[in-house]
Parts: structure tokens; sequence; C-alpha cells
């Protein structure tokens, strides 16, 4: 071991050294050759240097370059543009929705290419077309009327590049685009139920039809607009429910500073009115104001601009509620409970007293509350200072208005409407128990409430009930027990008895104003009174069709006889006018829209085989004769139930029926020859009818009772026009000018119903179902009146 340690080290040292010597000698000679050769190698390193600067330069200014291009291209895509002009087509840079800038013509022809309709223009600056809003429509399927249906906002400003800035005409690139949907028929419909009803779970969009800029006023910067629809109470020839149209809709904001489109809010109107910008808080600021008010009974939400913390949307419509008391106050809470439960003038009184008391200034957020529950009252008050021509709805604006008092003189001066009054009660849908019971919280022993509450419980839960609650009250007087037990008294017998004992009035018939009235034509049921107006108009219906409880009469009236004694009193009961004296006369306007009024019925007449109606109600607007508006209806309230059959087009119908349909063409063509409406001779063939009719709209229904659906197919008149294009017939007639028309098929294909008279003047207005028959009934429009036509089973027709 030792041995072998001596011979390693002497030679690990040899190694080293030996191998030290060799690294020296090869470090020596590249030194010889960098001191011959210095120069070329310090040019070389020199220049090499130069050029990595210089490309480092270089890529630093192209990365600067293309990262501004970057920024201008994710902000603004048309600075950028030019770059299309000197790179191939295959590099060219893609814009995306900023297209390349066009002219008002070539937007709306690329529009007609997709199939797409333009609307009309909307500045959004005035005295500028440097910018503007267009609306974007698309056609809906199986539609007659308002086809378009709005799918699409777009803002378009002018090019300020120097190539299209040169043109003679403007071009425009698009800025921003807001697709849009209209809201749920469940939201639009929510409005018009009333506190008991459950509203249904509806999931159709319903179309928004139009769009309008709102004018001055509105708060800025900015441009409001306002995309409407209309939900008819029917479509067609059709009516599903007599009344207003329910108007719908979006309320849409242009920032100009983001330059983009918000929908702000969705709303609804049952009463059709529109939003408006109006003065309600007095803040220099205008609200967004939508009136949802049903009848008397005063709905209106308004909005005020809030800012909000968001770079896309600075602001935002926020509602004026009276949920939550904005001033911590136990008589403004007092004031803001009672407004909640509808006794809006008592509370603004109230809420003015209480401003007095903190030196004429509140909060701002109670200002609002307090100028919100003022609007209401102002609605109320101007209704309960009408002169009313029934007593019932002078007592219902009266107890809607917290005039306790008035109301009760007029129930008091009223004794043979006690009646009338007291339907008015036993209907109420706790509107009125609300307002009276919030009434009664802050004041329990004022006579006046004590007597209303106890008025309503005895209709609506039976006398018993009301003198159990009056003696239960701990400071009542004997004597005011004893006033309020008489007018209970009133109600007893020809009050409450009668209420469920008497059937209500379901009468229908054609209405015309008339100027004159005298009294001996006129039978009511307290012969000694006058028949006088003040501010309403005297209406004249002719009955058409009125059950008597048990069935339904038609006119004429042949085997209608009075007593000899108290013939008033019997009309009065047969006509159930004893329970329901109110009679609805709906008018159509020029553009299509239904008004209702409420008229009283004061007096009958029955001469010969005509029977008549006497009402007084407000004036309603003139029919101007024109041949696209329905005569004015009138019918009471429970009269009629209507019915309205979804459409469908007849190349669906085929699609479902195609043998049935084959038929059917031939019939409705055979039907359309003789009344003239097309020409005469061979029918065209099966195809030829199918492309020309195909697109009509029909509905499928059972009229007849049997099991077996009826076809109802509803014509425009540009709908025969286009029939008739070479016919000299219609040269120079507008078939604008013409109402839609109907005609039935039964199951067998044969026609048991048809507009296309010789006369010309009778039009099917609506599928109706009355109360004990079986079968629909057709509403049908003559040349002086309406008549109801029910199925014969012996006749096979519509009598």
């Amino acid at each position: 071991m030792l041995n072998r340690s001596r011979k390693l080290t002497p030679k690990t040292s040899k190694q080293n050294k030996s191998h030290a010597g060799m690294v020296k000698r090869i470090v020596k000679k590249p030194q010889k050759k960098l001191k011959r050769g210095s120069w070329l190698s310090s040019m070389l390193a020199m220049s090499t240097t130069g050029c990595a600067y210089a490309i480092l330069l270089s890529s630093a200014s192209l990365i600067m370059a293309l990262a501004w291009i970057s920024i201008l291209f994710i902000f603004n895509p048309d600075q950028v543009s030019w770059l299309n002009k000197i790179l191939p087509t295959w590099a060219q840079i893609p814009l995306g929705k900023h297209e390349r800038p066009q002219t008002l013509k070539q937007i709306q022809l690329d529009l007609s290419q997709k199939n797409q309709i333009f609307g009309e223009t909307l500045p959004l600056h005035q005295n500028t077309e440097d910018s503007f809003l267009l609306p974007v429509f698309q056609q809906r399927a199986n539609c007659q009327s308002d086809c378009k249906e709005l799918v699409e906002l777009r803002v378009y400003e002018r090019s300020e590049e120097l190539e299209f800035k040169s043109q003679s005409e403007n071009y425009y690139y698009l800025a921003t685009q807001l697709p849009v949907t209209g809201p749920d028929e469940s939201f639009v419909i929510s409005a018009s139920l009333d506190g008991t009803s459950e509203p249904q779970d509806i999931s159709i969009s319903l179309p928004l039809t139009e769009v309008q800029r709102f004018e001055d006023g509105t708060p800025s910067p900015g441009v409001w607009f306002n995309l409407r629809g209309q939900r008819q109470q029917g479509t067609g020839a059709f009516v599903a429910d007599v009344g207003a149209a329910i108007a719908y809709g979006h309320v849409v904001y242009y920032n100009p500073e983001r330059t983009n489109l918000l929908q702000m809010l969705s709303w609804t109107s049952p009463n059709g009115q529109l939003p408006k910008w109006q003065q309600v808080t007095g803040d220099g600021t205008k609200e967004l104001v939508i009136d949802q008010t049903i009848g008397l009974e005063p709905h209106l939400q308004v909005y005020q601009v809030k800012p909000l913390k968001l770079f896309l949307k600075p602001i935002q419509l926020e509602a004026i509620t009276l949920k939550s008391p904005a001033l911590k106050d136990y008589a403004y809470q007092n004031a803001l409970s009672i407004a909640r439960n509808g006794l809006w003038t008592p509370a603004f009184g109230w809420l003015n007293f209480i401003k007095k008391q903190h030196k004429g200034v509140l909060p701002e957020a109670a200002q609002a509350q307090m100028d919100l529950i003022g609007l209401h009252s102002q609605f109320t008050k101007t209704q309960a200072q009408k002169n009313w021509a029934s007593p019932s709805q002078e007592v219902l604006a009266d107890l809607i208005d917290g005039r306790w008092e008035k109301a009760l003189e007029v129930f008091e001066s009223s004794p043979n409407n006690a009646q009338e009054i007291a339907t008015l009660l036993k209907a109420d849908k706790k509107r009125l128990w609300n307002r009276t019971a919030a009434a009664l919280r802050v004041n329990p022993n004022r006579r006046e409430l004590q007597a209303w509450f106890a008025l309503i419980l005895a209709v609506q839960q039976g006398e018993g009930h009301a003198n159990s609650w009056l003696k239960a009250q701990p400071k009542i007087t004997k004597d005011n027990l004893a006033y309020i037990q008489g007018l209970l008294a009133r109600l007893n017998g020809e009050g409450a008895s009668q209420i469920s004992s008497t059937h209500p009035s379901q009468i229908v018939g054609t209405v015309r104003p008339i100027t004159q009235v005298t009294n001996t034509e006129w039978l009511q049921p307290n012969s000694s009174a006058d028949l006088k107006l003040t501010d309403n108009q005297w209406y004249q219906v002719e009955v058409s069709a009125f059950n008597d409880g048990k069935r339904w009469l038609n006119s004429p009236f042949e085997n209608f006889n009075l007593p000899k004694t108290d013939a008033a009193k019997f009309l009065w009961k047969t006509l159930g006018i004893t329970s329901d004296p109110e009679i609805q006369i709906v008018v159509w306007l020029p553009n299509g829209e239904q008004q209702i009024t409420i008229a009283a019925i004061k007096a009958v007449q029955l001469r010969g085989k005509v029977l008549r109606l006497l009402a007084a109600g407000p004036k309603i607007p003139e029919n101007q004769n024109d041949v696209l508006q329905p005569k004015p209806l009138a019918l009471t309230n429970a009269a009629l139930e209507w019915v309205q059959p979804s459409p469908i087009t007849l190349q669906q119908l085929h699609q479902q029926n195609p043998q049935g349909v084959k038929v059917m063409l031939s019939s409705v063509w055979k039907s359309l020859q003789q009344s003239d409406e097309v020409p005469g001779g061979a029918i065209p063939s099966f195809e030829q009818m199918q492309e020309k009719l195909g697109d009509w709209p029909v509905q499928v229904i059972d009229l007849t009772n049997n099991g077996q659906p009826e076809i109802i197919l509803t014509i425009s008149a540009g709908a025969i026009a286009s029939l008739n294009q070479h016919t000299p017939e219609i040269q120079g007639e507008n078939p604008e000018q013409r109402r839609d028309r109907t005609i039935i098929l039964s199951d067998s294909n044969e026609v048991i119903y048809t507009d296309f008279t010789g006369n010309n003047l009778q039009r099917l207005s609506a599928l109706a179902k009355l109360s004990g028959v079986q079968s629909l009934a057709l509403l049908v429009e003559n040349a002086h009146n309406y008549s109801l036509r029910r199925w014969s089973e012996t006749n096979q027709g519509f009598e």
C-alpha cells in the first residue's frame, strides 16, 4: 500500500507540468496573429456593431408603429382603413362592423339585399347630417297589417377621411348598432291586470313597429328614443277584447361621448298612452312619466335620470317609489302609508303640512316622493270634480279622491240609485276596501269612514258582519251607530238581496248620439224624474240582442209585450239594468285604435218591434263616415266573451290537410266569381291558386258545434286586387279604401258565411261566446246596425 502511493505521487506531478506547458505554447500562437491583423479585426467589429444598432433602431420603430396602428384599429378602425389601398386583396385588414363608408343609398341597398327594411332616418343633431339613427325592420310572417318588425338600431356618422369627404355625396360609417327584441307579452299585459288576477306565464315577444325621437326637453347630453308597439285587442276582422289598445315599448338612449346605444327600460301602458318627459320634481331636469292608469284608478310611474359610475353607461333611469319612507318622521310615514293605498289627495295635504313644519324644505328623496303623490292627487281631484251622469260613477270618483262626506251625500240623495251604488261596492276588487281601511287606521273614529267601511262590508259579507263590526268599535256613539244602520237599511230588500238574484245586463246594440230627449217618450223607474244633462252627451242605443236571464232574444222583438202596469220596472229587471246600469260605447278611430267610453242607462223605449235605450255619457269622437271605420258599438260588460283563434296561412293548412285545402280553394274561387270579385270562366289550377292564395291567413275553429272545425278566411282588399291586376273593373280603385272581408267554409268545404254579398255592406266584426249557448256567435256589422248570428241546425246556416 505504501509503495503504490509513492509511485502515484510523482506521476501525477509530471503530467500536470507537461499539460501546463502545452497550454502556454498554444496560447502564444494566436496572440502573434492578432497583432498582425488588428486593424482588420477592428474594422469588422465596428461594422458589425453599427449594423446591430441600426437593426435594433429599425425594429423598435416598426414595433412602435405596429403598436400605434393596433391601438387605432381597436378604438377607431376607420382611421387605418387607408392601409387597404396599399395592401393586396389577401392581406386586407378586416374591419368587422366598421365597414367601408357608404352613401345612404348604398346602405339602403345593402339592407334590401339582406331582405331587411330600412326605416326613416332620425338625425342625432339638429340642422346637420353628420350623424343619424337608422331603424332596421324585417317582415313578419302571417301578417295582414303593421307587418314591419323592428330588429335593429344603427347609428351612422359622416366619414371625415379626405377620400370620402371630397365626394359630392356624404359617406357614412357604422358607428354602433343595437339588436332589438320586443318585450314579453306577460310583461305587456301585467299592468292591465287587477290585484286579484294572476299574471300568465307568456314568453312570446311582441313586435316593435315604430321608432320616435323624444323632442325638446329631454335630459342632455345625448338623444332619447321611444321604440313602441301596440297590442290590439284583436287582429284582422276579429276583436279579442273591446277596449283601448295596450301600448308598449323600450326607451333607448344614445350616448354621444361613448358612441353607443343603451336600452334604458321597458314600458307598458294599458290605456295606450306613450311615455313623456315632464317636470315632476322641480329640480330643473324633467322626468320620464309612464301612464298606466286604468279607468279612474291612477297609476303613474316616474323615472329620474341618475348618474352611474360605469364607463359605457354613465346614467340610469331610477324609479321614484313609495316603498321606503325617505324621512324618519312618524307623520311622514303615515302619509306614505295612505298614499300606497290610493288616498293620494289626503296624503298630499298631509305632506304639505309636514313640509311647512320643516321650514318649507324636505330632503331631495322625500320631495320626490311628495311630488309623485301630488301628480296622482292632481288626477283624482280632476276626476272627482267632473259632473258624472251616473251616481255610482260620482261616488266612485269621490271615494278614490278621499271625499268621504261628499260620497255619502250622493248616496243619501239618490234613493233610486241605492242598488246601482250597492253593485259598485259589491264589485270592488279591494281598491275601495283598502282605501277605507287605511284611512280608518289613521282616524278610526271618523263617522264617514265608519259608514263606508260598514256599507262595503254589508254588500260583500252581509249586513250581520257589518253590524257586528260597528258594535265592536270602542268609541262609536249611539247617534253614529243609528245613523250608519239607517244607511245599511237602504241596502235591504231592494239593495243587497237583489244583487245576487238579479242577472247582470247582457245587451248588444248600435249607438248614435242624439241632441233632444222628450221625457214622455221614454220609460224610467222614477217616472217623475226629469231627463236632464250637464256636460254629457245623450246616446240612443238600438238593441240588437239581449239576455233576459234565461235565453237570448234578437231583434226584431216580435213577442216582447209589456205589462199594463210598472212597464219601466219590468224592462229594468228583464234587461238586467237593475243590477248593471252601465254600458260601454266602443268607437274605432281613423288609425284603427279602439276607444271605449262608459255611459249610464237612464231610460228604455219599446216601439213596435224596436227596443231602444237612452244613455248618458262623455262625448265620443265623431265618425267621419270613413268606410274603413266600423260603426260605434254598444254593449254591457257581461254581454260577450270574445274568441280569437290563432291564424295560420293557407300554405301551412295545406301541409296539415292537402286534399281538404284543394277542395276548399275551388270553393273559395267560385264564391269570389259569384260576387264578381274575380273574372268568371275556368277555375285556375291548384298550383296557380296556391301561388296566389298561399299567404292568406285562415283561422280554424268549430262554429257549428258538430266537433269538426270550420275554416275562417280573412281577405284584404289588397289581396283581391292582386288577383285582378289586368281586369278593368278595379283600375283606378284604391284597395286601401276597402275593409277586410271574410268567408267561412264548413268542414265539408261549403261556404256557410260570406261578406262578399251584393250590397257589399256586411262585415264580420268578431267571434263571441254567449252565456247559455253552446255554439259560438258571429257579431256582424250591417248597413245600419249590428246583429248576433248563431248557427241553426235546422236551417244549416247562421241566423
